[in-house]
C-alpha cells in the first residue's frame, strides 16, 4: 500500500516517517498541493492526504482521479470546503476528514488575538511608534470577565473557545443549529441576532457552506456594537471583507482577529513579494486594530501530529477494511 501525502510542510515530516515506519505503509510526501499539474504523482498509490485552501480541481480532475485508481482523499484538517463531494460521489471516491485535531489550539489562538485587541495593543504600538507614551483616552481598555462574547458556531473548536471565556469569567452566549448538552455549564443558547447585537467579542466557529457563505456582511456589521471585536479562526467566506473594511474604516466595530480570509489561497504559505499582496489585505494590515495570521492557529506540535496521524489513519483503516 502507497499512500501520497501533498502540501507537505518541515513540521509534518517526522510524523509522516513514524507513522510510516509503524504502518509498514509507504507514504509519498510531496511539498506542492494537489492539482491536476501535481496529480501524476499520486500514481500506484491507494489515495492522498491532503490539507490546503486552494481547491483541488474542477470535474476532469475528479474523473482522472477515480480513473488513476486512487480511492480516497483523506483531508488531515477539519474544513473540507476545497473538496467537491458532489464529484467525488459520483466518482466513487471516499472523502475523510480530521475534525477534532486539537481543538484547543485554535481556540487558544482565537483568545490570545481577542485580548490584544481588547487592550488595543496594535493601536498602542502605533502610539510609541510616534513616540507618543501618554496615556491617550481614546485607548482606555475593558476587562474580560466584564464583557459578553458570543459564539457562532458551537462544534470541538468553539466548545473549547466557550470554556476558555467563561473560565476567565466572561458571559458567554451561542448561536447554534442544534443545541449541546456539554455546553451547558459554560454557554447560553440564543440566537443569531442576539449574538450579534449583544457581544462584545464575537468569535467564528462554523464551516463554509453556501448559506454560510458571507454571513457576516454590510448587515451584520450594522447591528454590532461600535466597541464589538470580530474573531475569525473558521474560514475567510464567512465574512464580506469590503464590509468589513468599510466597518473598520467608520468604526461600525473596534477591531478584528483573522486567522483567515476570502481569498487566502492566492497568497497564504506561499512567500509573495510585498507589492503584489492584494489590496485588501494590505488595507487590513495597516490598521492598528486589525491582527491578521496566515491560517496558523492549528500550528502546534500536538496539532500536527495528530493532523498526520488521523489524516492516514483515515485512509488505512478503510484499505485494511475493504481487503
Amino acid at each position: 500500500m502507497q499512500i501520497a501525502a501533498y502540501s507537505v510542510v518541515p513540521a509534518e515530516k517526522p510524523y509522516f516517517k513514524r507513522w510510516s515506519k509503524e504502518h509498514q505503509v509507504e507514504v509519498k510526501l510531496i511539498a506542492a498541493p494537489l492539482s491536476q499539474a501535481t496529480l501524476d504523482e499520486a500514481a500506484g498509490c491507494v489515495g492522498v492526504c491532503v490539507q490546503q485552501p486552494s481547491a483541488l480541481g474542477d470535474a476532469a480532475f475528479y474523473r482522472r482521479f477515480a480513473q488513476m485508481g486512487l480511492k480516497y482523499i483523506g483531508v488531515r484538517s477539519a474544513g473540507i470546503d476545497f473538496v467537491d463531494l458532489a464529484a467525488c460521489q459520483k466518482n466513487g471516491i471516499k472523502v475523510t476528514n480530521v475534525p477534532a485535531y486539537s481543538p484547543r489550539a485554535i481556540a487558544e489562538m482565537g483568545l490570545t488575538q481577542a485580548l490584544a485587541l481588547l487592550r488595543r495593543l496594535g493601536e498602542y504600538r502605533a502610539e510609541m511608534a510616534q513616540g507618543k507614551f501618554s496615556l491617550n483616552p481614546r485607548l482606555i481598555s475593558n476587562e474580560i470577565y466584564k464583557l459578553t462574547v458570543g459564539l457562532i458556531g458551537l462544534g470541538h473548536i468553539g466548545g473549547e473557545t466557550a470554556r476558555l471565556y467563561r473560565a476567565l469569567g466572561a458571559r458567554v452566549i451561542a448561536y447554534n443549529r442544534s443545541h449541546k448538552i456539554q455546553y451547558e455549564s459554560v454557554v447560553e443558547y440564543t440566537d443569531f441576532a442576539t449574538v450579534i447585537a449583544q457581544s462584545d467579542i464575537i468569535s467564528l466557529h462554523t464551516p463554509l457552506t453556501p448559506a454560510t457563505n458571507g454571513m457576516i456582511g454590510e448587515e451584520e456589521f450594522r447591528k454590532m456594537k461600535d466597541s464589538a471585536i470580530l474573531i475569525n479562526m473558521s474560514r475567510g467566506g464567512l465574512v464580506d471583507t469590503p464590509a468589513l473594511i468599510t466597518a473598520l474604516q467608520h468604526g461600525q466595530i473596534a477591531g478584528a482577529g483573522l486567522d483567515t480570509l476570502a481569498n487566502e489561497a492566492e497568497f497564504f504559505r506561499k512567500d509573495v513579494p510585498v507589492d503584489q499582496l492584494p489590496a485588501d489585505y494590505q488595507t487590513l494590515a495597516a490598521m492598528p486594530n486589525v491582527i491578521i495570521t496566515p491560517h496558523i492557529a492549528f500550528y502546534t506540535a500536538t496539532a500536527v501530529k495528530n493532523m498526520v496521524n488521523i489524516g492516514l489513519d483515515n485512509i488505512y483503516r478503510q484499505e485494511i477494511k475493504k481487503n
